[in-house]
This record gives C-alpha cells, sequence and structure tokens, in this order.
C-alpha cells in the first residue's frame, strides 16, 4: 500500500524541462543585447530534438508568410500552425487567448462572464492556466510511459494571424515605420515587431478520428486482435485522466487511429498462393488537456465525470499489462514526488504562479494516485475507480531533531473529500 507518512525531499533530481523560461508577454524579459534590444525568447529543449527542431521550422515558415490558422471551434483562441511547406504541424494555444483571457477572440465567454458572473468558469480551476495543463498532462504522460499525449511544451511564438489588441499593433507598426526612417532611433527600441505569445504548443497528429466516430462504427465484427488493443489503450487513457483529473474528456477529445486487419503478398511464394495477414492496429491520442490539475476536487454545481466510464470498457477489471506498467510508479511516493517537482518546473513558468495554489493542485494528484493505485491493487474496474471517494494529500514540511542532527522531512496527511456537487451526472 502506498505510503504518505513520511517521505525525504530530494531537489538534486534532474529537470525534464530545460526549456525555455517564460515572462509575462507585456512585461520586460531579463537581459539586454549591446544594441539595448530585448532578446527573444528562445524556444530550445535539449531533450526533445525533433521536437525542438518542429519549433524551429514553424518559426521560420511564419516568416515566410505561412501563418498560423485560428481554430473555429471552442470557446478561445487556438491556432493550427504549419511548417515550410504548408502542412499543418502542430496547435498553439496562447496564454492571453484562452477562453478567460485579455485577448481571447471569442466572445462568448466574455459575454457569459459580464452577463452571468455566479457561471464564471471552474471554481475547481485557475483561470487562464491550460496552457500550462496542456504541457503538464504531457509530462505526466511522459513519465508514466502511456504514450498517449502528443508532446506538447511551453513555446513563445510571434504572428500576425494572433489576436493582439489594436495597441500593440500600432506600437508594433510605429516601431518598425521609425526604425527604418530613423535607424540610430530604431536601434534603441526594445522589441521590433509584435510582442511574442507564451502559450502551449501541441504536436499534431494525422490519420486520427474523433473517439465518436469509430466507436459507432465497431461493431460485433470487429476483430479480437482490434478488441483487445483498444482496451489497453483504452486503460491508458483511464490512467491519465484520473490522475491529473481532467474535467473534460468527451468523446471529442480523444482520437483514434483504427488500422483493420489486412492481407498483403508475403513476396516469397512462387506461385502467389500465400499472403501476410497484418494483425489490426489501435492507438488513442489524448489532446486537448488544459482543463485538469484541478485546486479541488469538483464539489459545487457539477462533477465533471469522467464521459469514458459509461463504455462497456469501463466495466472491466484493469489489465495486468496496465497494472504491470503504472502501478510500480504511482504507488510509490518518490515517483510522485518527482513527478510534482517536474510539474512544478511547468508551472512555475507562469507569471501568476502561486506556490501555495500549485500545492493545492498537486494535493488532489497525490489522492488520485493513491486511489489508482487501490483500484489496481483490488484488481477494480475504471467504472469502479470513479466511484472511490475522493482523497487529497497534503504536505507539509516538519524537522526532526536526534541529537545535534537535524533532519528535514516531508509529512503527509490525507483527507477525504464528502462534499458531492449538486448535479452529478454533468
Amino acid at each position: 500500500m502506498s505510503d504518505y507518512q513520511t517521505l525525504e525531499h530530494d531537489s538534486e533530481s534532474e529537470s525534464l524541462l530545460p526549456g525555455p523560461t517564460t515572462e509575462n508577454e507585456n512585461a520586460p524579459l531579463l537581459g539586454s543585447s549591446r544594441s539595448g534590444r530585448i532578446p527573444e525568447p528562445q524556444n530550445c529543449f535539449p531533450d526533445l530534438l525533433d521536437y525542438t527542431q518542429l519549433v524551429k521550422n514553424v518559426e521560420i515558415a511564419i516568416t515566410r508568410g505561412q501563418l498560423p490558422e485560428r481554430i473555429i471551434q471552442g470557446s478561445s483562441g487556438s491556432y493550427f500552425v504549419k511548417n515550410i511547406d504548408g502542412d499543418t504541424v502542430g496547435v498553439f494555444k496562447p496564454k492571453c487567448e484562452e477562453p478567460y483571457g485579455p485577448q481571447n477572440p471569442k466572445w462568448g465567454k466574455y459575454i457569459q462572464r459580464m452577463m452571468c458572473p455566479c457561471a464564471f468558469g471552474r471554481t475547481c480551476l485557475l483561470s487562464n492556466q491550460g496552457y500550462l495543463s496542456e504541457t503538464g498532462a504531457s509530462i505526466v504522460d511522459k513519465m508514466l510511459g502511456l504514450d498517449m499525449v502528443p508532446v506538447t511544451r511551453v513555446v513563445h511564438l510571434t504572428a500576425e494571424s494572433f489576436n493582439y489588441s489594436a495597441i500593440d499593433r500600432a506600437k508594433s507598426k510605429t516601431k518598425t515605420a521609425t526604425a527604418e526612417r530613423i535607424p540610430k532611433l530604431g536601434k534603441k527600441f526594445n522589441r521590433l515587431g509584435l510582442p511574442p505569445k507564451t502559450g502551449s504548443l501541441q504536436t499534431f497528429v494525422s490519420g486520427y478520428k474523433d473517439a465518436e466516430y469509430w466507436l459507432r462504427r465497431w461493431d460485433d465484427t470487429i476483430s479480437e486482435t482490434a478488441k483487445s488493443e483498444f482496451q489497453l489503450q483504452f486503460e491508458r487513457l483511464v490512467v491519465l485522466d484520473y490522475l491529473i483529473r481532467n474535467t473534460d474528456r468527451g468523446s471529442e477529445n480523444w482520437l483514434i487511429k483504427y488500422t483493420p486487419e489486412s492481407e498483403s503478398d508475403s513476396g516469397e511464394s512462387v506461385n502467389d498462393e500465400w499472403s501476410v495477414v497484418k494483425p489490426a492496429q489501435v492507438k488513442i491520442a489524448a489532446i486537448d488537456n488544459g482543463l485538469a490539475f484541478p485546486v479541488k476536487h469538483p464539489d459545487s454545481w457539477r462533477a465533471y465525470p469522467y464521459h469514458w466510464a459509461w463504455l462497456s470498457q469501463a466495466q472491466k477489471p484493469f489489465s495486468e499489462d496496465t497494472i504491470q506498467l503504472v502501478m510500480h510508479k504511482v504507488n510509490n511516493p518518490g515517483f510522485i514526488e518527482e513527478l510534482v517537482e517536474e510539474l512544478k518546473e511547468v508551472f512555475k513558468m507562469d507569471s501568476d504562479f502561486s506556490e501555495k495554489k500549485f500545492e493545492k493542485q498537486m494535493s488532489v494528484l497525490r489522492g488520485q494516485a493513491l486511489n489508482l493505485s487501490q483500484a489496481m491493487r483490488e484488481r477494480k474496474s475504471p467504472a469502479q475507480l470513479v466511484q472511490m471517494t475522493p482523497i487529497t494529500i497534503n504536505k507539509s514540511p516538519a524537522t526532526s531533531i536526534g541529537g545535534r542532527i537535524r533532519t528535514a522531512t516531508q509529512h503527509f496527511t490525507q483527507k477525504f473529500q464528502l462534499t458531492r456537487p449538486v448535479f452529478s451526472w454533468c
């Protein structure tokens, strides 16, 4: 059983996130070049060379006129970004264009905030931190080895097609014109052009369809191989969503890539009578993870349930493959605290970062890990897992004195949340 009583804290663990440091988009950036201009934030990820190259290609494509394209769906400003060939390679979600961000180009949430403040956002989530949640989900996915979330990191991009304020555009236009006419004066400007926007960039996946598309089409004719493969993939999605307490997992924001069984010539038979049967392949991609990592379990009006809990696959106990993959990790407090430190490297990038609020988010995650490990130990199903009483595990520092030696330790306190939302079905 997971032991969350006393845990020595190791602060020397290597971070998965040596990427860019972020600042408020309108705040001065640290440091300056000899010319007096503020250096632009760098999108560099030494542990993700392919991803770093993807971001560089996006930046080059923007300078060559391949501007990001705003996505029509959704309640925030999010964009398909392209490479130099014009192919979509990622989805960029700026912080300032999130549903309640100051530069959100879609007015729905603004009207909701003005006309119905009592229904403003989700009380269990922190506003305008969806881009951190997207990145955090990718970190959790990587450390657990789930391979569900396309690589996502915090990046800084500038493009004319982003939604900037009239003031930002006017300042950019004036500075550029001045620099062209009076170069000496232009060198004194901190920045030319529009300011970069900070947000999450998720790698685009191709060949996938909304989960509902395949779930409606699959019937009894689907092979046992495909069923088994989908069950394993589904269980990994459950692990991810439950651990980060995703409050928005509908059938439209997880994707399925399905390749049915097919026959192909082996190329070894003279009479061409033999063929090789390629097994069916099923792969799930968990996208849109921006409404996760709450500061508390939902306890007011809505429960924000996991919509996959009504699927038939959720009625089956966790498989041994899934248990072997993740149980030794989620059952290990040391691993969970390493995960917390990695997430902290992400969340503290935000200019509004609060240590106290972050700890509340992690207390929910620790409780979810404890419930998940217990469910797997008892061979429960995902449907039974989500019925377990929510737990938060709070961390508090303590100093123990033994003779002349003082030892700093971490103490953890479990708390059951008995308050239930008014509407449990939505």
